[in-house]
């Protein structure tokens, strides 16, 4: 099979930085799909990308489809004559050329057609331009008086396979083999002779490096030797990286100062102004302190590089003073004397105002702290006044400063330091791998805020699909487990949202959705983890009485269960366990049982109630003595049923509990080994059911593990 390179640029103006490798990755995956319907073979498809191309080389490409035999079934032998001869019409081809083959005992007429597969070539333009047009654009441009939509104006087309140019015309530009350089130095223009040869003559003849990753990394060697070169670190962040890789095709990094009296404002203000606006790099001493110094990618070597320093400098300096401006007027004007402005900006339409929310936060971080063993007094305080920076002129300009300012403000009006860390970190976490607020009083602000979230915009009908999540209610119910359970808090979830429920005067039915989907989140998080989604389906479901959450709503205590199930079920003895539940979970299903008594008729029965009743002890011991009775059941409100705080579980208890499950096996598989459980007589027969009825239920105390079923 024959089998040659193909080479797919599209050259365009500056495209949006943001969207570059979304746009490269979707032209190359379009492309090699057409190419697959099509039944074209090819080893891999290589993908480039700068700010004035997009570009694919498809590495041994299959030069010609392979041949096709095309049979179609038609009527049966004595079928009326006139259905037949209409079959061979569709087919192109008189009765005769038709042939016969038997299908189930009945011959049929059939059509059998050797169809030449079709050249590479002359396909290339169709697949090009339909792997174009798929490509997702929010908002396309339209250009001079054309009919054709793009991202941005496209400005040359180059196809080529092997050293062939591909005619063709896509979005009016007729392919050929030529491309460009860098606008203002170098060849302007020059073809490429092969396509193997693509990313060499780029570099070549306009020192530009096509290759995304590649380019990516040389930015960040430059910037280190610059930060290097001052005794400094560089902090490079990862998605400012990306950006700036974006915006350049022949990076050349250079470092830059600032005046040291800015130093006097918040380093966050100063880098969020720097990195926003400027696209620069921040550098550090060797105690992590901000220096008054830069770091910049320009998109051009340059003989003078003193020039592109200056006027980069010059740049710079506006922004900062803008930011000192704001820092020093926004210190006149105390948080709390802010309060009253929270109410004129809208929280969201139906939720009312900021200033509602800061009330509410305020109501929920004081019950938070009052179990987890956090200051109420300073979590209210932070938690009424957390939202009061959004009305700063600072975060007005700066909107990543959320939070971050409002410590600083708090701390410059004199409130207790841990109310101004709490306020600076209610935001934690932002996204995965995020830090967590490193203070319980942070935690109760930063739990208050996002539960208030959930319920409020959950409530009021905005509910996330599996698609669609545009207020990123999943990623704030991850961020509110994480919170949960790496804290090792014992908030109950299911009181926590009935609370935030209460204050939006939701109903309880409400509130227990909002709670289960809060639950579901338990499952990306493990799977971060790699622990199977099933074991933290079995814990959520570690009741046989309908209900989709366990009767103990504590996120840490299920994370205790998973982590211990987890290992449970690496054990080479677990899964006959899991099969045996199974089993004892059908013949429950539609028995009625009976209460009985304990003389048992063979040793197989007693040998199985005493292992059972040992585990049941240990349960007791470890699990049961923590969790007090529910309060008394308040008939008109389905979640007044809450349980007062239980006593922490032990870390192991778990672990220990399932390691006596696997001393069950042998005693269980001697049961059902020996015994018929639907026995003829009916003593015997409820005794038994009875018997597997308290094995499974010993099972439950921990996990339904019926659903780790293979």
């Amino acid at each position: 099979m024959s089998t040659q390179d193909f080479l797919l640029e599209l050259g365009t103006e500056e495209l949006p930085p943001k969207l570059l490798k979304q746009l490269s990755n979707a032209l190359s995956d379009n492309l090699t799909k057409q190419l697959t319907e099509l039944n074209l073979s090819f080893d891999k498809a290589e993908t480039f990308a700068t700010p004035r191309r997009l570009a694919v080389l498809v590495r041994n490409l299959q030069l010609q489809q392979h041949n096709q035999t095309i049979e179609r079934k038609g009527p049966a032998v004595n079928a009326p004559e006139q259905a037949v001869a209409g079959f061979a019409k569709s087919c192109g081809v008189s009765k005769e050329d038709l042939t016969q083959k038997d299908l189930n005992g009945t011959d049929y007429y059939y059509f059998t057609q050797e169809k030449k597969g079709l050249k590479t070539q002359d396909l290339l333009a169709k697949v090009v331009d339909t792997a174009i047009k798929k490509i997702p654009i929010t908002r396309a441009m339209r250009w001079g008086d054309s009919d054709f939509t793009f991202v941005r104006p496209v400005h040359w087309l180059l196809m080529l396979l092997e050293g062939t140019v591909v005619k063709a015309n896509i979005m009016g530009l007729e392919s050929g083999n030529s491309t460009r350089g860098l606008r203002w130095t170098g060849e302007q223009e020059f073809t490429i002779d092969s396509a193997k040869d693509y990313q060499k003559t780029l570099m070549d003849k306009a020192q530009i490096e096509v290759d995304f990753d590649l380019r990516k990394e040389t930015i960040r060697q430059q910037v280190n030797q610059e930060a290097s070169k001052k005794g400094a670190t560089a902090v490079i962040d990862e998605a400012l990286l990306e950006e700036v890789c974006a915006l350049v095709e022949y990076p050349c990094a250079f470092s830059g100062v600032f005046d040291e009296r800015f130093l006097q404002v918040p380093e966050e203000a100063l880098i969020s102004a720097m990195k926003a606006h400027q696209k620069y790099f921040h550098m550090v001493d060797d105690s992590g302190k901000l220096l008054p110094a830069f770091i910049s990618v320009a998109n051009i070597e340059s003989s003078d590089l003193s020039v592109i320093i200056d006027g980069n400098e010059r740049v710079i300096r506006p922004r900062l003073t803008d930011s000192e401006f704001f820092w020093e007027q926004d210190k006149s004007i105390s948080l709390a004397a802010r309060l009253t402005k929270l109410d004129s900006v809208l929280f969201m339409k139906s939720l009312g105002s900021m200033g509602d929310k800061a009330k509410r936060i305020e109501s929920l971080a004081t019950y938070i702290a009052s179990v987890i063993g956090a200051n109420e007094k300073h979590s209210a305080r932070a938690g009424l006044l957390a939202k009061t920076d959004l009305v700063t002129e600072m975060v007005g300009e700066f909107a990543d400063l959320q939070g971050v300012m409002g410590g600083y403000y708090a701390k410059n009006d004199g409130e207790d330091l841990a109310v101004a860390t709490a306020i600076s970190e209610h935001y934690h976490p932002r996204f995965a791998g995020d830090t967590l607020p490193s203070t319980k009083e942070g935690l109760s602000v930063a739990i208050a805020d996002k539960v208030d979230t959930i319920v409020g915009i959950y409530g009021i009908g905005h509910k996330p699909t599996g698609s669609k999540d545009p207020y990123a209610l999943k990623r704030a119910g991850l961020g509110l487990l994480r919170m949960m359970i790496e804290s090792e808090s014992q908030l109950d979830l299911l009181t926590l949202v009935h609370k935030s429920a209460e204050l939006y005067e939701f109903d309880d039915v409400l509130a227990r959705e909002i709670c289960d989907f809060i639950a579901e989140r338990l499952s990306a998080y493990y799977q971060e983890q790699n622990i199977e989604k099933n074991i933290a389906r079995a814990v959520l479901h570690s009741t046989d009485d309908g209900i989709t959450i366990p009767k103990n709503y504590i996120v840490y205590d299920w994370h205790l269960r998973i982590q211990a199930l987890n290992v449970f079920m690496q054990d080479e003895n677990a899964q006959s366990l899991v099969e045996a539940n199974k089993r004892i979970k059908n013949i429950l299903k539609d028995e009625a049982l009976q209460e009985t008594d304990t003389n048992f008729s063979t040793q197989y029965d007693q040998n199985l109630y005493d292992a059972v009743k040992k585990v049941d002890n240990k349960i007791i011991f470890y699990i049961d003595k923590s969790q007090p009775k529910p309060l008394e059941k308040d008939s008109h409100k389905y979640l007044s049923m809450f349980f007062p705080q239980p006593k922490p579980v032990a870390k192991d208890a778990y672990v220990i509990i399932l390691n006596d499950f696997l001393k069950l096996k042998p005693v269980i598989d001697d049961f059902f080994d020996n015994v018929m459980v639907n026995d003829e007589d009916l003593k015997i027969r409820h005794q038994r059911l009875g018997l597997i009825k308290d094995t499974r239920q010993a099972f439950l105390s921990v996990a339904d593990i019926t659903y780790l079923s293979k």
